[in-house]
């Protein structure tokens, strides 16, 4: 046997030797004492515990946030953070760069003052920071409002698709009874061509930014909510949503506090990736004549005008500046789209 034990086995015995001394000092003295001594020395002896509610409360409280939790992983990824910057000037500028002084119109041909003649294929310079157009357009004006048109179709598309994508899955997956119908609608609408769809809205409406936008959601919707689909299949009969549906929570609680924390990740990637497939749809369409009209400035026409002149080796400044701004766009989207995917996933929160 060791010390250690020794000891304690020598404590313990002090401690129930005072104990009985204590408790038999107390028996003895209660016959002789009046109610309030005896409370009095109950009181004095004995550490009598307290209910509180409201401590009760606390001890299941806590100050766990989703978002919050989010946020702070989101903001430790320096790298994706520097692109959710690059991201933010690029759309902020393209949107008030129309509103600042000395700045010219995209749609309007630069005439010279004397003789009149267009400056037509200027090189880059201090007056045209990315020179003109065959026209005398400034491709400075033209890039930053055709990125404000590519962005705005590209967001479009992407909130439309995963709103429609995110209801039809979730109700795809939950309620067993609807899975027939979306399976049945789901058959039909995938084996129908996106360059099919996107064709012939071109051809029955007029070609315009909401006809892209119209025709890249008629279809675009469907993977989304396959995807969410299965993933809500995989925890619809997990613990937790069998509870939920024995306390009777409706359907539209269980879809917002069950499914969809589970669901984030996906989505953000996904419409971080639906933005830069729009504006390469939107490019495709321009390509072979049915996308933005001409007067509509968009980084497909610039692309397009810029594939014209490319054989001419003085005029291919022309086709830098539009590749590397999709360029940029394109990686910003897909590095920040991955690291706000990680964030978002539950299994990453502590």
């Amino acid at each position: 046997m060791s010390k250690y034990s020794i000891m304690l086995g020598s404590v313990k015995k002090m401690e129930d030797d005072l104990l009985g001394r204590l408790r038999a000092e107390v028996a003895g003295k209660n016959d002789d004492l009046s109610p309030e001594e005896t409370a009095a020395l109950d009181a004095r002896v004995f550490n009598f515990a307290n209910n509180d509610m409201s401590e009760a409360e606390k001890t299941g409280y806590s100050n766990y946030s989703y978002w919050g939790s989010t946020f702070r992983i989101f903001m430790k990824n320096k790298l994706a953070v520097a692109t959710l910057f690059i991201i933010v000037i690029m759309l902020g500028f393209s949107i008030v760069r129309p509103y600042l002084p000395g700045q010219r119109d995209p749609a309007r041909a630069n005439d010279h003052p004397v003789t009149g003649m267009p400056y037509s294929n200027q090189p880059p310079s201090r007056e045209y920071w990315f020179g003109t157009n065959r026209i005398g357009q400034d491709l400075w004006a033209r890039i930053w409002s055709g990125t404000s048109t590519s962005l705005f179709i590209g967001f479009s598309v992407a909130l439309v698709t995963s709103a429609v994508g995110i209801f039809v899955g979730i109700l795809w997956g939950y309620v067993r009874k609807l899975d027939f119908l979306f399976t049945e609608l789901y058959n039909i609408l995938d084996n129908i061509p996106t360059t099919i769809v996107l064709i012939l809205a071109a051809y029955v409406l007029n070609p315009s930014v909401q006809t892209i936008i119209l025709a890249m959601c008629f279809t675009g919707w469907i993977g989304a909510a396959r995807l969410i689909r299965n993933l809500v299949i995989i925890i619809r009969d997990q613990e937790f949503n069998i509870a939920s549906r024995c306390l009777g929570t409706n359907l539209f609680r269980v879809m917002i506090k069950n499914l969809l924390p589970y669901l984030i990740s996906v989505i953000m990637l996904r419409m971080a990736l639906t933005i830069p497939g729009a504006i390469g749809s939107e490019i495709y369409l321009t390509y072979i004549g049915l996308g933005v009209p001409l007067n509509t400035p968009s980084l497909g026409n610039l692309l397009n005008e810029g594939r014209s002149v490319m054989m001419s080796p003085n005029l291919r400044y022309q086709l830098y500046a539009p590749v590397v701004i999709i360029g940029i766009l394109t990686i910003s989207f897909y590095l920040m789209g991955n690291a706000f995917a990680d964030a978002a996933d539950p299994k990453n929160h502590v």
